[in-house]
Formats: structure tokens, C-alpha cells, sequence
């Protein structure tokens, strides 16, 4: 019995694999890299449309989701280009006949019209697969039934937390706040930022807007905000908080981070719903004694 072979698609050889296909760049760190993040670590989807997208780092403690693919650079307005150099996304093109572009320019669910070109069957092609995910019932924001509302607690969810002259908002109460380092089986450091050895800071009542001339009567007009103040602690100490890692990891600069350090510049306005006008109670705050 003779039998006829099935033969390959376009896209794929004789043997089944793919003709266009290229070998994928070995994954290292680089030296005078600006970030340490492994970005096979940063994977994730969109929210919006739950396809899948790359976190990147860019000059300005900023991210910015990009496209997992690389494309060619002439099919792609030059606009469109971005280019990753020394772990850090920059929007432009880098010479290369390679780019990579956001998500956002394609993303279904904010780009009603498709764009011409390239871009436009990425577009289209993201909307099936949203399309697919609603269906199926695994888009994120079509599966996952909104959070009730949080309880009242006596610690503040999202603390204010202040080093280096600066205030931040916190991604978790104090205990909870994790080290970001990557351990050496590949995975995040289960370990707190805030550890039994570490020095813990103080508690303070401090003005909401530190800057306005009438500052000191915030605190009797009630314009005042609970912050977790560790500008007492030595500087290295706040560095250690600013790069979000336990001691252990601290003493190891050359360890890669496996997620971004989740503090925000605090704001006022922006933040409103995090402004606690009270201390913790007692049995919550660590007191700390003053360095000099």
C-alpha cells in the first residue's frame, strides 16, 4: 500500500518547521545594564484584552507594555518604533531592521479602527483572540467578579511610606511588602522588605502638603497624613527599602530582580483614597530610636 505524504503549508518546511523561524537570543544580564530584570520574568497579558504583552523598563523609573514580537522596521511607521537597549525600552528606532511596538498602538480594546498595514493584521489578529478568551470564559475582566469592598482596617492597606526625602505609596501593608530579588530556583524571595533584623522606622503625623506656606496649621486643620517615616535610618538602609530587597538580597547586588519595585510617587490628589489622618494603634507601630 502506497501512501501519499501530507504535504507542508507555506510558512513550514519538508519536515514540519517553520522556514522563518530564528534562534532565540541567549538571555543574560548585561553588565552596565540600567535594570537587572530578567524580562522572561515580566510576562503577562492585558487586562483589557487578555493577549499577551512584555513589561519593559524606560529612563524615568516608568514601564511600558510592548508587543512580544519583533517586526520589521519597514513595515511599521517610524512613530510606531521602539527599541530596547540595556534592559530599558526607548521609543525609537535603533538602526536595526527590527522593532518592537506597544501594545497599545494594537491593543483590540482600546484601537477601535485597525491601523493600515502590519499593524492592522496584528490588530485584527488580537481581536480573534479576544474574541476566542471572551467565548471561552478565560478573559481576565470577563472571569474574575469584581473584589467586595475592603473592610476597615486599623493599619493602612497602603501605607505612605517616606525615604530619601521622597514619599511613596507602599503596594502592601509594611509586612507584607516582599523582596523582589529572584532566588536561585527561579523564583521571587518569599522574605519581607520589613524583617525582625532590620531597623523599623516611626510612625509620624506629617502635613499633606509639605510645601505650602501654611503648613504647620495642616496638622491642627486636619490636612495631615499618617507616614511611615525612615529618613532616620542610615542611607543604605533606605536605599535597601528603595530597591524593595530583604538584607539577604541587599548584600547580593548581582542578583537579577524578578518583579518591579511596586512603589509609587505618592500624590495627594491621585492617591486621596490612601490619606489616613490617624496613627495606627499602638499594638501596630514600631517605634523607632532615632540614628544620628
Amino acid at each position: 500500500m502506497r501512501t501519499t505524504p501530507t504535504p507542508a503549508g507555506a510558512a513550514r518546511a519538508w519536515d514540519g518547521s517553520y522556514k522563518d523561524y530564528r534562534t532565540p537570543r541567549t538571555l543574560r544580564v548585561a553588565p552596565d545594564s540600567a535594570t537587572r530584570l530578567l524580562r522572561t520574568a515580566q510576562a503577562s497579558r492585558c487586562t483589557a484584552c487578555g493577549n499577551r504583552i512584555e513589561w519593559y523598563c524606560r529612563p524615568g523609573d516608568r514601564t511600558v507594555p510592548l508587543h512580544p514580537r519583533e517586526l520589521s522596521a519597514a513595515a511599521v511607521p517610524a512613530s510606531q518604533h521602539w527599541h530596547v537597549s540595556n534592559g530599558l525600552a526607548h521609543p525609537a528606532g535603533d538602526g536595526s531592521p527590527w522593532c518592537r511596538v506597544r501594545h497599545h498602538a494594537i491593543c483590540p480594546a482600546t484601537v477601535s479602527e485597525a491601523p493600515p498595514g502590519l499593524l492592522g493584521r496584528l490588530h485584527r489578529a488580537l481581536a480573534i483572540n479576544t474574541r476566542r478568551l471572551t467565548d471561552t470564559g478565560t478573559l481576565p475582566n470577563a472571569t474574575t467578579p469584581a473584589p467586595p469592598p475592603a473592610p476597615e482596617r486599623s493599619e493602612p492597606s497602603r501605607p505612605v511610606v517616606q525615604f530619601l526625602y521622597t514619599r511613596y505609596l507602599a503596594p502592601a501593608p509594611l509586612p507584607q511588602i516582599l523582596c523582589v530579588a529572584q532566588t536561585r530556583a527561579r523564583h521571587r524571595c518569599p522574605h519581607p522588605v520589613l524583617g525582625p533584623d532590620t531597623l523599623p522606622g516611626v510612625w509620624t503625623l506629617q502635613p499633606l502638603y509639605p510645601h505650602a506656606a501654611d503648613a504647620q496649621a495642616a496638622l491642627t486643620d486636619d490636612l495631615n497624613v499618617a507616614v511611615y517615616d525612615l529618613t532616620r535610618l542610615p542611607y543604605s538602609e533606605q536605599l535597601r527599602w528603595r530597591a524593595q530587597r530583604c538584607t539577604t538580597h541587599a548584600a547580593t547586588p548581582a542578583a537579577a530582580d524578578i518583579a518591579l519595585a511596586g512603589w509609587e510617587p505618592f500624590s495627594p490628589h491621585t492617591h486621596s483614597t490612601h490619606v489616613h489622618h490617624d496613627l495606627p494603634p499602638a499594638t501596630h507601630v514600631k517605634e523607632g530610636r532615632p540614628q544620628q
